[in-house]
């Protein structure tokens, strides 16, 4: 048994059921093969660094489980081929690593952490 999450983008014009039927699907096939779910952080719409398939947002989901390689060969083959799913990508998790649950998120609009100094040159092309 492997780590891994899925960042899973769903087009934004998708019906929400749908959404959740096709996460649904993903976390059956984990529960199939004596994995384990470990979470799913839905982080919402959000807007894309480029357009695709002619739209510039995406619904955006974070998924954390467990299961065998070949489960997953088969979650991103059916991925693949599944209408309403955007962009997807699986990676594996890194063992020993806190990462057990999705980050926490920074809301829209809120400032940054740090304010920048005045004559900081860390961003050159504002000038």
């Amino acid at each position: 048994m492997n780590d891994y999450e899925i960042m899973l983008l769903l087009d934004p014009e998708l019906a929400e059921e749908r959404g959740n039927e096709i996460i649904q699907r993903i976390r059956d096939s984990v529960d199939g093969a004596q994995g384990t779910w470990d979470g799913h952080e839905p982080w919402g719409r959000r807007r894309l660094a480029y357009e695709i398939g002619h739209k510039s947002e995406a619904v955006y989901h974070l998924l954390l489980f467990s299961c065998p390689p070949e489960t997953l060969a088969e979650i991103t083959r059916v991925l693949k081929i599944t209408d309403g799913v955007m962009r997807h990508g699986a990676y594996r998790r890194v063992k020993g690593s806190t990462h057990t649950k999705a980050p926490a998120q920074v809301a829209v609009g809120a400032p940054p952490s740090a304010p920048a100094e005045d004559g900081d040159d860390s961003n050159p092309a504002a000038e």
